[in-house]
């Protein structure tokens, strides 16, 4: 089977000005599926226009620059979503496409394993954040740092502004890793064991008092 190497001719390129964005090659579509893995029905979605919308924006890579299916905030221009994955991620890269002129996101804070955050929770120090470049497109990923989210089950993006507009609007999140159920499953079996020991006993105390009563 013929390897194909992707040569990337960024070198003169000053990257440092996308806030750390860099353009993606053409297996990008292949690494932009952990779409798959974000557990929608319990997706949140805080300040949403429309009850829901906030879950539409994650779907297949080949979708996104889909303009029918996007979420816009409501009272003002922040928006926060709370995205469960169905198992572990190893997180390497984000990719946001906005609105056009001022509704796109100016930042995105993110925030690794806190479930149910609300505005007040966003407050805190994130785990990383971005200076977000318009992105109409969905040209320019933003590379995260591995080490903060190499085991990640729940994953929040708060957008705190845009680019000037009352109302913030996002078409399409990509999340780019690598997923694993492993460690759930390591978990699970680890509880089985333990919670086998008391019923032993049990069954040993249970065989001793049969024998005493014949």
């Amino acid at each position: 089977m013929a390897h194909h190497h992707h040569h990337h001719d960024d070198g003169g390129d000053p990257c440092g000005g996308h806030g750390g964005a860099f353009s993606h090659g053409p297996e990008t579509g292949l690494q932009y599926s952990l779409y798959s893995k974000i557990d929608l029905d319990n997706v949140q979605c805080l300040n949403e226009t429309k009850e829901g919308s906030g879950k539409l924006v994650f779907k297949p890579w080949e979708q996104r620059l889909d303009r029918e299916k996007y979420v816009d905030s409501d009272a003002d221009e922040e928006l926060l979503f709370n995205i469960p994955f169905t198992g572990n991620v190893k997180l390497k890269s984000i990719l946001i496409v906005g609105g056009d002129a001022g509704m796109h996101p100016s930042k995105v804070r993110m925030f690794k394993n806190r479930p149910q955050m609300t505005f007040d929770d966003a407050r805190a120090t994130p785990e990383q954040e971005f200076e977000l470049q318009p992105d109409a497109s969905g040209n320019l990923e933003y590379p995260v740092r591995a080490v903060k989210f190499s085991s990640v089950h729940h994953l929040s993006l708060h957008f705190p502004s845009n680019f000037g507009s009352d109302t913030t609007r996002v078409y399409y999140i990509g999340l780019h890793g690598e997923f694993t159920e492993a460690q759930r499953q390591g978990v699970v079996l680890c509880s089985y064991e333990s919670a086998a020991n008391p019923a032993d006993h049990k069954v040993q105390q249970q065989q001793r008092a049969n024998m005493m009563i014949q």
